[in-house]
């Protein structure tokens, strides 16, 4: 017997407000009897957030069942009739968006405008995934033969496993859940453990919207445990992971061993190149963006800053400037530029890098933790500024923290070299004013995603996101290329000729 929580207010099988949240499972909120627990906390403030249940093997076992179960079900509901499902689930976050935004900055750290902005893609997502219910689109081509129609369909692939990180813990839970679902897959969903709460929100908001028992489950704990159970079950045919390249590369391999489908979306160490002929202002605040927002914990950070010599010096004074003016603290004053990093674990990996680069390359600005008053409650960095040649561990290796790498360069040639020479190639920017440098930066930069005069950071929900070397394993996210990721290819041929056609058999050979 699982014990089922009494609703909060308004909260169907959730507790209100500070409460303990089960496993979702077959549409109910149950925790095991007897079952561990932990907790999320606020990095600003160290208050605790939520407490959770820590999934077991048995549990994950349950969760898969219960959406083999479920699979056969949602797949045969017409696929607009699961995209108004779906719309519902955006309505609703759509009226709850300024608890929800709340929510995200208090577990997670970013300010509040980023908070709600991670809502706010949510609900952009799920709207646009609920329009591919109506297209879902295959092909037509015709035929060497008479009297035959050839196409190709999608069907989903089954039981999907979407596991996700704490950086954007209610977008991308959505881009993965939500195109999955109207691809007509069930799902069982592992939140990072460090935005849990954010995790089970989301599921909610899709329990009330009316998804069916089964189709969509909740399981939280350790990667460790609930994640490879998860990868490793059989019934689960693919796997969505987001998150660190080691950990992508276990769950690449664990997947293989069931020849399941895995897609990767891993790292980045995403440059902006500054020419000479830049506006310098407008680079200035996309680089104060691309490297600072978040904390820099987004895959699609600018961590390294690579300039022209003529403009070098002028445009990190413009920046070092800009910095003094940078306030960082609680993240839900709307004044506030920066808020915490996420964690203590990702605090104390931020400034071993700190102390690696004071070695290796030049402090220009920052490198310190920041105490006293409230700093001291909770994980609040200095943005950080290192001069360095090319090569370093801090120029090439992800940091994931307010860090950036500047490095000095004398031509085009050489900026696009050193963009390209790292292992990673999710996002790159350029600044320039010259029209065909722009267009030669498009071809020549190694890279998922490029912006011209913007910042690494800002992809759009309908357009694919993702990219390529230790960035992941050549899938893409968002934009109608999401349903790529959930959906297999069918090809269909359709006789009509009432004879036998035999394609590719040369009729003079085989009279």
């Amino acid at each position: 017997m699982y014990l089922r929580h009494r609703s909060g207010p308004g909260r169907e099988g959730v507790r209100a407000l500070e409460g303990e949240y089960g496993l979702f499972i077959d549409g109910r909120w149950a925790t095991p009897p007897k079952a561990e627990r932990f907790t999320s906390t606020n990095p600003a403030t160290g208050e605790t957030v939520g407490s959770f249940v820590a999934a077991g093997v048995e549990d994950v076992r349950r969760a898969t069942e219960a959406a083999a179960r479920a699979f056969p079900g949602w797949r045969q509901t017409p696929a607009p009739k699961r995209g108004e499902i779906l719309l519902s689930v955006a309505h609703r976050m759509r009226e709850r968006k300024p608890e929800l935004g709340r929510l995200v900055t208090r577990e997670m750290g970013k300010v509040l405008s980023e908070g709600l902005g991670d809502v706010q893609e949510s609900i952009d997502f799920i709207e646009y995934m609920a329009g591919e219910g109506r297209r879902l689109t295959g092909e037509t081509v015709p035929s060497e033969l008479r009297s035959k129609f050839c196409l190709t369909v999608r069907q989903p692939k089954g039981v999907v496993a979407c596991i996700t990180p704490w950086n954007f813990p209610t977008a991308i839970p959505n881009w993965k859940i939500a195109a999955a679902l109207i691809s007509g897959n069930t799902v069982v969903f592992k939140p990072a453990s460090a935005t849990a709460r954010c995790g089970a929100e989301v599921v909610r908001l899709y329990e009330e919207a009316g998804v069916p028992p089964g189709v969509l489950n909740l399981v939280t704990g350790p990667g460790g445990l609930v994640g490879n159970a998860l990868v490793e079950d059989p019934r689960v045919r693919a796997v969505s992971f987001t998150g660190g390249v080691d950990a992508g590369r276990e769950v690449y391999q664990r997947g293989a061993k069931g020849l399941k489908m895995v897609h990767l979306e891993l790292g980045g160490k995403n440059p902006v190149i500054v020419m000479e002929d830049a506006d310098l202002p407008l680079a200035l605040e996309g680089v104060l963006f691309g490297a600072f927002g978040t904390a820099g914990q987004r895959c699609t950070a600018t961590s390294r800053l690579i300039v022209h010599e003529k403009v070098y010096e002028p445009f990190l004074t413009m920046l070092t400037q800009r910095l003094d003016r940078f306030p960082v603290g609680d993240p839900l004053d709307p004044t506030t530029g920066m808020g915490p990093v996420a964690s203590a674990d990702q605090e104390r990996k931020i400034l071993d890098y700190i102390a690696l680069g004071t070695r290796e390359a030049k402090l220009r600005y920052g490198g310190e933790k920041l105490r006293g008053g409230a700093y001291d409650r909770g994980y609040f960095l200095q943005p950080t500024i290192f001069e360095t040649a090319h090569g370093t561990r801090i120029s090439r290796e992800e940091i994931f923290g307010p860090v950036l790498s500047v490095i000095r360069v004398g031509t085009y040639e050489e900026a696009v070299r050193v963009a390209n020479d790292i292992d990673y190639g999710l996002s790159s920017s350029i600044y320039t004013r010259d029209v065909n440098r722009a267009f030669r930066a498009v071809g020549d930069l190694e890279a998922g995603i490029t912006y011209v005069n913007a910042p690494t950071i800002g992809a759009e929900v309908h357009l694919p996101f993702g990219g390529i070397k230790n960035t992941g394993n050549g899938g893409r996210e968002a934009g109608s290329a999401a349903i790529e990721e959930f959906t297999e290819i069918k090809t269909v041929f359709v006789d009509f000729s009432a004879r036998l056609q035999r394609a590719q058999i040369d009729a003079e050979s085989a009279a």
